[in-house]
């Protein structure tokens, strides 16, 4: 028998509800609007979540996330058991990856059965198993390595707020000092977890950077946006030293403004066009729905 799901289960997570503003006036007419679904059951929602795990590994992968290595891991908290997680095999090609390729870990870093009897990545358990623990808030974690972020991080320095783009960012990412080798000890990831504290993103020492969210569409749309923030600011403080001149920073109240309003059903919906492509380029390998999932009103 399916275990029902919570009428309002993301409202025990404190999800941001809200899309674009209304456009129109009197005169606007009903409008079909890409909301985040609601499920019959929580495997249904469990099922969810795989499928669109999927697709945001294969989209990392075929935007270059995955060139280095087996480096990078992608968590999805299990909906049936909060307590354990879903997680990308080590060693497999992000751009091929299937729902039935993830694996099913528990709080200690045992691979269960239920998922993809295949070794995981010790350094994603240790690193994102810390930070789902420390946030039950969070429901997904993104870390891989980008060139742009691993030059960034060597700073120690935050995102300027010089772009509508990064305003997503402002007062709400931070910067993780500590670097005590690869993540293969159980105190790294508490370094990390505690440096995330309660933002959206983080900046790890002599790393790279990590996003989280509460669907792991959010969190892998902000790793990519994250990531061409930085690559902005690099390029932006490029020119202002190269001109004598200094970045034009947003206001305070211009860019906490921005960032509010980006919700959490908004950051969904940024990455529902990526998940559109990569479902069209699987070429049936994923589908763009699972059983028991329910329109939203």
């Amino acid at each position: 028998m399916a275990t029902v799901a919570p009428a309002h289960n993301l409202d025990d997570i404190g999800f941001k509800f809200g899309v674009y503003p209304v456009v129109g006036g009197d005169q606007a007419k009903p409008v079909h609007k890409i909301r985040v679904p609601k499920f019959e059951s929580l495997e249904a929602e469990r099922a969810h979540r795989k499928l669109h795990q999927a697709a945001a590994l294969r989209w990392l992968g075929c935007n270059g996330y995955n060139d280095e290595g087996a480096g990078g891991h992608v968590t999805v908290r299990d909906p049936v058991h909060p307590d354990h997680f879903w997680i990308n095999p080590h060693g497999k090609s992000f751009r091929q990856m299937r729902p039935e390729d993830l694996c099913y870990v528990n709080e200690e870093g045992v691979v269960v059965e239920g998922g993809n009897m295949h070794s995981i990545n010790p350094a994603g358990y240790v690193i994102h198993s810390a930070i789902h623990k420390a946030r039950p808030d969070v429901i997904a974690a993104v870390h891989c390595h980008s060139v742009p972020s691993k030059a960034f991080s060597s700073l120690g320095i935050k995102l300027d707020p010089i772009t509508q783009d990064a305003c997503r960012f402002h007062n709400d990412h931070s910067v993780c000092f500590h670097f005590g080798g690869i993540a293969f000890k159980k105190d790294e990831g508490t370094a990390i977890a505690e440096a995330l504290g309660g933002n959206k993103a983080v900046i790890l020492g002599n790393h790279g950077h990590l996003t989280v969210g509460k669907t792991v569409d959010a969190a892998t749309f902000l790793f990519g946006a994250f990531d061409r923030c930085i690559q902005a600011q690099i390029i932006a403080d490029t020119l202002a030293a190269a001109r004598g001149v200094k970045t034009i920073k947003v206001s305070e109240e211009a860019a906490d403004y921005s960032r509010k309003n980006y919700t959490d059903e908004m950051t969904y919906i940024m990455f529902q066009g990526a998940f559109e492509d990569v479902v069209k380029a699987s070429n049936g390998e994923l589908s763009f729905h699972v059983p028991g999932e329910l329109p939203r009103t």
